[in-house]
């Protein structure tokens, strides 16, 4: 039951990530006619929507009001929120600007970045190896700044950021992962619903009611962010961290291959050395993971 269940588990991130690497991607990209503000209201409606059918289908409410009844939980999910959505803009602001390569840059950045932020907050002990890669990072980054300034992966390194302190934050506030995705939309939400506002009294709206089809595929945006997170954390919870670890380096490998090949983004030489280095780092973190787990 045990290995069904690590099996179950690994199948379930694999499809969460790929889901990440690949399908998000290609309808985030595709919707990206819209523009980048109404997809990210898009995402932050159609995501608190979803989150509170699931809330009610799996009867968690009572997780939600004894979560909102603690003053100093709400006030770290507050943060969160900011950050999650700070990384669901900046990401979609790649896709409807052709930085997919420098977005995948900090997905694989994010994992090595995680380590390096427990250690500095969370006093985790790092192994040689593991200091290694954050070093190897490090230098990468330091690397695109003589050499080209320019050439620095900005989207990357904010998405690398966001979702590394968001982690950080949810590591300590430490709630249902789904409940405190819901609070964290309904502080968005406000935000949302006023600015698609102002987008519709100034007629910028793609969303319209004379336009069935195209409101569907904008209402997508909420299933197409809640589905993949749903199988990656059921697949964290039966097969663990260290496994999950190494499977996530699906999404931004795939995040690279389509930017490259199906979208033909520019690839500088410069963003190639610093490329080779942050996978020279990823392949010693995966391995000792690997080792360790």
């Amino acid at each position: 039951m045990k290995n069904k269940n690590f099996n179950k588990g690994i199948t379930l991130t694999a499809l969460g990530s790929f889901w990440w690497g690949v399908i998000g991607v290609i309808y985030f990209k595709y919707i990206s006619f819209a523009g980048s503000i109404e997809v990210v209201i898009h995402r932050c409606v159609w995501t608190s929507v979803i989150l509170i059918i699931s809330t009610f289908y799996y009867s968690k409410w009572n997780i939600f009001f004894n979560i909102i009844s603690s003053m100093e939980k709400l006030i770290w999910l507050f943060f969160s929120s900011l950050l999650i959505f700070i990384n669901w803009a900046t990401w979609i602001y790649a896709l409807g600007n052709n930085k997919i390569i420098d977005a995948s840059f900090g997905y694989f950045v994010m994992p090595i970045l995680s380590v390096f932020l427990g250690y500095i907050f969370y006093k985790e002990k790092i192994n040689k190896r593991r200091g290694f890669s954050i070093l190897l990072v490090l230098i990468s980054i330091l690397f695109l700044f003589i050499v080209s300034f320019d050439s620095i992966p900005w989207v990357g390194i904010i998405v690398a950021l966001s979702w590394g302190f968001y982690n950080l934050l949810r590591k300590k506030v430490n709630v249902d992962t789904n409940v405190g995705l819901l609070i964290e939309s309904l502080f968005i939400l406000p935000f949302a619903l006023f600015s698609f506002y102002i987008i519709f009294q100034n007629n910028l709206n793609d969303f319209s009611l004379s336009n069935p089809s195209l409101m569907l595929l904008l209402m997508l945006a909420g299933p197409m962010t809640v589905i993949p997170l749903f199988l990656y954390v059921r697949g964290v919870e039966l097969c663990g961290l260290g496994p999950t670890g190494m499977i996530f380096y699906i999404t931004p490998t795939f995040q690279f291959l389509l930017g490259f090949f199906y979208y033909n983004e520019e690839f500088s030489t410069e963003k190639s050395l610093s490329f080779i280095l942050i996978w020279i780092a990823v392949i010693i973190y995966l391995k000792d993971l690997y080792e360790n787990n």
